[in-house]
C-alpha cells in the first residue's frame, strides 16, 4: 500500500493535478475575494471550507471546487495505488503550504488559522 511518504515522490505531479480543475475557479474574482476575506480556507483533507457560514453563492462555489478536486483525487489516487484519504491528505498538505499571508487554513488540531508571514502549521506527517 502507498504511504504518505511514498506519495511525496510524486509531489510535482500531485501539485499540478491538484490545482488543474479548480484553477479556473481560483482565478474567479469571487473566489479570490473570498480567500482574501477569510471566508474560505484550505482544510487538512485537501478540500475547501466555508468559514463562518457564508451565503448560498459562496457555499455553491466551494462545493463546485470540492467536487472537481474529489474527481482529481480519485483519479490520481487510483493511478498512484493510494487511497483517497492518503491522496487528499497529501494534497491538503500542499495546498496549506501554498496559502498566502492573510489566508485561512486548518491547523492539525482542527482550528482555523490565518497565515502569517511564516510557514503555516502543518501536520507532522506532511511530506517535505
Amino acid at each position: 500500500m502507498t504511504t504518505i511518504r511514498s506519495l511525496a515522490i510524486a509531489l510535482p505531479a500531485l501539485v499540478a493535478l491538484a490545482f488543474a480543475a479548480p484553477a479556473a475557479a481560483q482565478r474567479d474574482p469571487a473566489y479570490e475575494a473570498a480567500r482574501a476575506a477569510g471566508t474560505v480556507g484550505e482544510r487538512t483533507d485537501g478540500y475547501l471550507a466555508v468559514i463562518g457560514g457564508g451565503d448560498a453563492a459562496l457555499r455553491k462555489m466551494v462545493d463546485d471546487i470540492n467536487i472537481r478536486r474529489r474527481a482529481i483525487f480519485a483519479r490520481r489516487a487510483q493511478a498512484e495505488g493510494a487511497t483517497m484519504e492518503e491522496y487528499s491528505f497529501t494534497a491538503g498538505c500542499l495546498t496549506i503550504a501554498r496559502t498566502q499571508p492573510g489566508e485561512k487554513y486548518q491547523a492539525p488540531d482542527g482550528s482555523w488559522q490565518t497565515r502569517g508571514n511564516g510557514a503555516p502549521v502543518r501536520d507532522s506527517r506532511c511530506p517535505g
